[in-house]
């Protein structure tokens, strides 16, 4: 099921990477939006391509991306992509390679398909609602990954741009929980590295992200063994009117290791 949605989604991920990289090596311009975040022709070159390809693909469907007006109709509509074109501009900015490209289609508020691409490695991860987490390289070849089954001793990763003082707390009352710091890691790659094994627990609080920084890393999550929830334990429901994530959110390499206090 979905697998249509899954080719295009995949397809457009592809499409959009080529550009968005000869960007990055070029000499480009940085702009600030209203909300104090940068944002790039990669940025907007990325949306729109990505947009377009879905758009005739499933003229149906809704749209909720952060380059693009959100008008609400996206409301009415039963399916809804979630779209990202550059997660982790900052990281772009930076040339660090540390961002992604995130797409997700959420039906009945519910995430179906989830895309990860990670344009500097040539990495793509993506998942399909019961049919398992899977990383695809760029010679196409694809393999299932699964999250770590450890108990204690979570390795953590944290965000490189946003780390706060109660998030430093938090990692600092629960130390004997950890193996060694939270590793910073940028954009939607924490929720790859965590998918496949590498690492195993994140945890934000705050409420500065929105539904498609988390959309389609939330499905990878799941479909690969781990949980992801709100700090008070709840579940993600998207295509909100309300697209900021409030609480925050936490993710484990399975149910048991989350923390909540």
């Amino acid at each position: 099921m979905y697998q249509k949605e899954l080719s295009e989604a995949i397809g457009a991920a592809k499409e959009a990477a080529t550009k968005i990289l000869e960007i990055y090596h070029s000499d480009f311009e940085v702009e600030i939006k209203s909300d104090d975040s940068p944002v790039t022709n990669a940025d907007k070159t990325a949306d729109e391509m990505i947009r377009s390809r879905l758009k005739r693909a499933f003229p149906e469907y809704g749209f909720l991306t952060e380059e693009s007006r959100d008008t609400k109709e996206r409301l009415s509509k039963k399916a809804v992509w979630i779209i990202d074109p550059v997660d982790g501009t900052k990281e772009f900015v930076s040339r660090n390679g540390q961002f992604t490209t995130n797409i997700a289609l959420a039906v009945d508020g519910q995430v179906v398909v989830g895309v990860i691409n990670v344009p500097v490695l040539g990495l793509l991860y993506y998942a399909v609602k019961g049919e398992g987490a899977y990383r695809m390289d760029g010679n196409g070849n694809c393999v299932r990954i699964h999250c770590s089954d450890r108990d204690s001793k979570l390795r953590a990763v944290r965000s490189i741009s946003f780390f706060n003082e109660k998030e430093k707390a938090f990692y600092k009352s629960h130390a004997d929980c950890f193996e060694g710091e939270a590793v910073p890691i940028g954009a939607a790659n924490k929720f790859c590295v965590i998918a496949e094994g590498k690492y195993d627990f994140f945890y934000r609080m705050s409420s500065g992200t929105k539904e498609w920084d988390v959309a389609a890393g939330d499905l990878l999550i799941q479909e690969a063994g781990g949980a992801m929830v709100q700090p008070d334990g709840t579940a993600f429901h998207y295509n909100r009117e309300d697209v900021y994530n409030r609480q925050g959110y936490i993710i484990a390499n399975k149910k048991e290791n989350l923390i909540l206090k």
